[in-house]
């Protein structure tokens, strides 16, 4: 089959496209942005790749010959008020560009929503799910609540909360219930769905076999981990503390933080039908999810992560708008040094940030860290997806890679961190040589002011970095 693929650079899009592909399928991959295409199938003849952003439909154009495709466009780190219309604008796009195609099926990835308080989230995704149905196409939408796999917003936040609290003061809706799903049982649901007729024009709730509190979903947690939490709920925390918690406790950007706890004060309990057996599928348990989840961990194998989208930091244009360092009405620092052992200079690029460490006065990094989280920015929790991997549009700490690209010998970053202007930093070897350039363009007089209160530090903190990258220890 010829399926056209949406929200290609997504948690679920990016894993779904791998396992399509290995079903033989033909894939036409939508991406807003040509410098974000996935290493993982770039190169896959049954793969191409088209630009269209559905919020600008005029600039779309989309192969006739499709014969089904996939709707799995969602923000839960969307902020702006306007996110519900701007969701139903994309949604009557995509259908209005899809039924001018051979498309017979589209499948739509929604959530849960039988609860009669929805959240403004889940809202959203029901507006799209009714905005999507059309005479010209099947619609077949798979509702989900809780999906835990590695690097999924869900997960992560859980792991950050047991791994780094012994002793927990929480908010009042971790007794709230719900229905966790694995990340493996959600991919299959939506892989064999393809030209199931039984399916078309039909929704089904999928969920895991338990019904858990997010309280009992951090005590397995850490039962799984090996690890004794206790835990004790508040009943005074409000909405808006409630997100500060979360957002100061976890990796989690404050936005989604408050998207997240919106949702989590809903009960999300799903409906039983008869979609197991008809997609052939035994759900597993919330153990189960997280022990595969680790696994992939532990094999640095997480093929995609919440903190891969773009929304989960500050970053909102495309990235190829910045990947040319500007000259104009800006500070610089550069260095550069001769290099002993190219190879080890690179692959010491590549691993920069996250679990290893900036290399040099990485207290000074943390604080720093630390100062962007108390400002509302993403801070150095997010870290990095893999520890010596980088592909245009990865979170590195509160950076975001802009081109990453080792037959170039060029890694670009671009700041995610609260600032008064705008900030990148690049490492390049040219002939033998790397050369460090931190480029800031700031913004009025507080952007100047700033560069000044932070140019004694440069002077040991860059020079040690560079320093670092081509001196063996």
């Amino acid at each position: 089959m010829k399926i056209l693929l949406t929200g290609t650079t997504g948690y679920i899009a990016k894993r779904l496209a791998l396992q399509l592909l290995k079903d033989n399928h033909e894939l036409v991959c939508c991406v807003r942005d040509m410098e974000r295409i996935p290493d993982e199938i770039e190169e896959h003849p049954r793969c191409t790749f088209i630009k269209v952003d559905f919020l600008q439909p005029d600039l779309a154009s989309i192969p006739k010959d499709i014969d089904a495709a996939y709707y799995l466009i969602h923000s839960m780190s969307t902020s702006g008020s306007d996110f519900q219309e701007l969701e139903k604008t994309c949604a009557e796009n995509f259908k209005n560009l899809v039924s001018k195609t051979h498309c017979k099926q589209v499948i739509y990835l929604s959530g849960i929503v039988n609860d009669n308080s929805l959240s403004k989230h889940l809202k959203s995704r029901l507006q799209v799910e009714e905005t999507l149905k059309s005479n010209s196409y099947a619609l077949t939408t798979f509702r989900a609540g809780i999906i835990v796999g590695s690097g999924s917003a869900s997960f992560e936040i859980i792991r950050d909360i047991v791994e780094k609290l012994p002793l927990m003061i929480t908010p009042k809706w971790l007794n709230t219930q719900t229905q966790p799903i694995g990340i493996r049982d959600v991919l299959t649901y939506l892989s064999n769905a393809l030209e199931k007729e039984e399916l078309y024009n039909k929704s089904y709730d999928v969920f895991g076999p338990e019904i858990l509190t997010y309280k009992e979903m951090l005590l397995q947690f850490a039962e799984v981990r090996g690890l004794k939490r206790y835990i004790y709920t508040l009943p005074v925390l409000t909405p808006k503390l409630s997100s500060y918690w979360l957002y100061f406790v976890t990796s989690t950007s404050y936005q989604l933080a408050t998207a997240l706890v919106d949702s989590m004060k809903v009960e999300v309990i799903g409906k039983p039908s008869g979609i197991n057996s008809i997609i052939a599928i035994n759900p597993m348990t919330y153990k189960t999810a997280v022990n595969l989840a680790f696994q992939k961990i532990q094999q640095n194998s997480v093929i995609s992560s919440w903190k891969d989208a773009v929304s989960s930091g500050v970053f909102k244009d495309q990235l190829s708008k910045h990947i040319e360092l500007p000259h104009y009405g800006c500070f610089k620092d550069v260095r550069s040094r001769e290099i002993e052992d190219e190879t080890y200079t690179l692959n010491r690029i590549w691993s920069i940030g996250g679990r290893n460490g900036w290399y040099s006065f990485n207290r000074l990094w943390k604080m720093r860290g630390y100062v962007d989280k108390l400002f509302g920015g993403v801070g150095l929790r997010r870290g990095r997806t893999h520890d010596t991997y980088l592909e245009p549009g990865d979170p590195l700490d509160f950076w975001r890679v802009l081109f990453a690209d080792k037959k170039e010998k060029r890694l670009l970053l671009f700041a995610e961190m609260k600032l008064p202007g705008e900030a990148w930093l690049e490492f390049k070897i040219v002939k033998n040589k790397l050369y460090q350039r931190a480029v800031f363009r700031p913004k009025g007089v507080w952007g100047r002011l700033y560069w000044y209160s932070v140019l004694p530090f440069h002077a040991f903190v860059f020079k040690g970095m560079i320093n670092a990258l081509v001196h063996k220890n």
